[in-house]
């Protein structure tokens, strides 16, 4: 699409989201053209604050995959929440579903169950708490059980465990992964980017695979990388995530340098929701995303334990 076009397109969305008071939720993995007309534009745990303060908006548009959207609708039960494209589904919160989450709590019954948000509410009805990449270590670290059922990211659970090592962190699938995170592998590419940029700051997401981590300088989420890209005195930043966050910081912060810590690694999931997708969602007011109230009820609770318990 011709840059006009866009223009265009961008002018006729935030003019119908001011007609229907709209607020549209985007997350960092968007392409770039969504990204500069977000209402707000964050990692996961920004945006579930953000729709929990939704106030007397009518509509929301969420602009990422299938369990953001979910989790929005949870926290704004009386309001419609739609989802640009039913396509934009995360496999990795399809890698737990209902069944191996139970089959898990039988097995360890004395355990804590903490779900990843990138998990659909028919997990996270089962769970005593909900965690993001940003938060994950610090409320495992808060509970009083000393075992503890993660998933669905084995990852993420590495990462927590290695911080928080007087607690007993079990994966929950054993291989859940995200798929665009362990591309990065052990990060052959990010060290040879790290050769030619010595002074560079490796920063590195916990859903990548622990060998990539232990070579990062910090392992943060999608909002830790944007803030630590901010504040610190360096100049160059490889960066080891999805490739829409690299959009962001070229954008935003001028006179430093991104990388992608893998030439072009992208979410197909999150890059089904288009311009063109998302006015019309605006203009019809669907897909609408909604839980049923029985599952709903019970899904709600951990994601506000979630929010209550985060610093």
């Amino acid at each position: 699409m011709r840059r006009a076009d866009v223009s265009e397109l961008q002018r006729k969305i935030t003019e119908l989201k001011e007609e229907k008071n709209a607020v549209l939720l985007v997350h960092n993995y968007q392409v770039a053209e969504i990204q500069e007309i977000a209402d707000y534009l964050g990692d996961s745990l920004g945006l579930s604050r953000r729709a929990q303060d939704a106030g007397d908006t009518d509509l929301i548009v969420f602009c990422g995959v299938d369990f953001m959207a979910e989790t929005a609708s949870l926290l704004n039960p009386d309001k419609k929440v739609v989802l640009p494209s039913k396509t934009a589904r995360c496999p990795m919160a399809a890698m737990l579903p209902l069944r191996v989450l139970k089959s898990a709590k039988e097995e360890h019954p004395d355990a804590a169950v903490v779900l990843y948000v990138n998990t659909l509410a028919e997990a996270k009805a089962e769970a005593d708490v909900c965690t993001t990449s940003a938060n994950t270590a610090e409320i495992i670290s808060q509970l009083d059980e000393e075992t503890v059922l993660f998933g669905p990211d084995k990852n993420l659970a590495w990462y927590a465990s290695q911080r928080v090592p007087d607690k007993t962190v079990i994966p929950v699938p054993e291989h859940g992964h995200c798929n665009v995170h362990v591309l990065f592998g052990v990060g052959e590419e990010a060290m040879r980017l790290k050769e030619e940029h010595p002074d560079a700051e490796l920063l590195v997401h916990p859903e990548c695979n622990p060998e990539f981590q232990m070579k990062a300088d910090y392992v943060l989420s999608t909002g830790g990388i944007y803030r630590r890209s901010k504040e610190s005195d360096a100049k160059v930043f490889i960066i080891g995530t999805e490739v829409g966050l690299v959009d962001r910081l070229r954008r935003e912060i001028p006179g430093k340098t991104f990388l992608p810590a893998l030439d072009y690694n992208e979410c197909s999931a999150m890059k089904r929701i288009t311009l063109e997708n998302t006015y019309q969602a605006l203009l019809e007011e669907a897909p609408v995303v909604k839980v049923p109230e029985d599952i709903a009820a019970r899904a709600r609770v951990p994601i506000e334990r979630m929010l209550e318990m985060s610093g």
